[in-house]
């Protein structure tokens, strides 16, 4: 198992192709919510290394918060995958960095994978080209 992620994403379609991806990488999807509550309950069950955020969120445009949250009160790596990546380009407290959307599945690929060695302290190298970290 190379990792334990949670998606949070309103579009059920973006949500299922996500976890498609993700699966086929051998990375174990705990669970897609579509709204802050449904991600704080996969949250507290535990385990979860990685999230994957929306900003705008079926309740809202919560994601920002909840990735504030969950980072910095659950110590997740938080990934904003978003089509408004300007609301949080002077990046967010305790999360890590955000991808535009649309994006195709090997920037999903590359951005996790990158997300995922930083948060297990594995050697510094170059962001992918579609990753911007927070600092």
């Amino acid at each position: 198992m190379k990792g334990r992620i949670l998606i949070v994403e309103d579009e059920i379609l973006i949500a299922s192709q996500l976890r498609d991806v993700l699966e086929d990488l051998d990375y174990t999807v705990v669970g897609m919510a579509a709204n802050v509550s449904a991600a704080r309950r996969l949250v507290l069950a535990g385990g979860i290394e990685l999230a994957l955020v929306d900003i705008h969120l079926s309740d809202g445009p919560t994601g920002v918060d909840l990735g504030r949250e969950i980072g910095q009160g659950a110590g997740i790596t938080v990934l904003y995958l978003t089509a408004n990546p300007e609301m949080v380009r002077d990046g967010v407290p305790g999360t890590f960095g955000v991808m535009g959307k649309p994006t195709d599945d090997d920037s999903v690929r590359t951005a996790v994978a990158f997300a995922m060695q930083s948060r297990r302290g594995g050697p510094s190298r170059t962001a992918p080209h579609s990753l911007t970290v927070f600092h």
